[in-house]
């Protein structure tokens, strides 16, 4: 069983590596760049992006990720995570609280309503604008939870 937790444990703080990836690259240089392409443009670019991203690796990825993290957190207070249980714990806590939760909240909400508007009218314009405003926050969140988490997660591998 020990074995099975440490692999877990790595799987939790590789995904969370790679998400910490994916939304660094939004924080830091996708969304301004959508921005500078002007309102339309921009928002049909990520209303195409919101489509594929639903089908590609990402999505079975965030979904394995958070499960992981979950049942690390129950193996983690039934004190099946090793000496560094509570990095294991905190990890998971911060993983799926700041990315999961933060996400299903935020994010995804935002995205449906961006996906719902014509990005040639002028509610899609208002919304494109609201969105850029509202959205990134969020975005920044993720990024840090993420990256506390692999964090955290690699300290509880001991």
């Amino acid at each position: 069983m020990e074995m099975l937790v440490t692999l877990l444990i790595w799987f939790a703080a590789v995904s969370a590596g790679i998400m910490a990836g994916v939304y660094f690259t939004f924080s830091v240089f996708v969304m301004r760049s959508l921005a500078q392409l002007g309102d339309e443009p921009g928002a049909r670019a990520m209303q195409s992006i919101n489509r594929v991203i639903l089908k590609s690796a990402f999505l079975p990825l965030f979904f394995a990720s958070t499960l992981a993290c979950a049942a690390l957190i129950v193996l983690g207070l039934i004190g099946m995570a090793g000496p560094q249980g509570w990095a294991v714990i905190a990890g998971s806590a911060v993983y799926v609280v700041g990315m999961f939760v933060v996400t299903v909240i935020g994010n995804v909400p935002l995205n449906n309503r961006l996906d719902a508007v014509d990005p040639a009218s002028a509610e899609g314009k208002a919304m494109w604008e609201n969105y850029l405003a509202r959205w990134l926050p969020f975005n920044h969140i993720r990024t840090l939870a993420c990256t506390a988490a692999m964090v955290l997660l690699v300290i509880g591998l001991g």
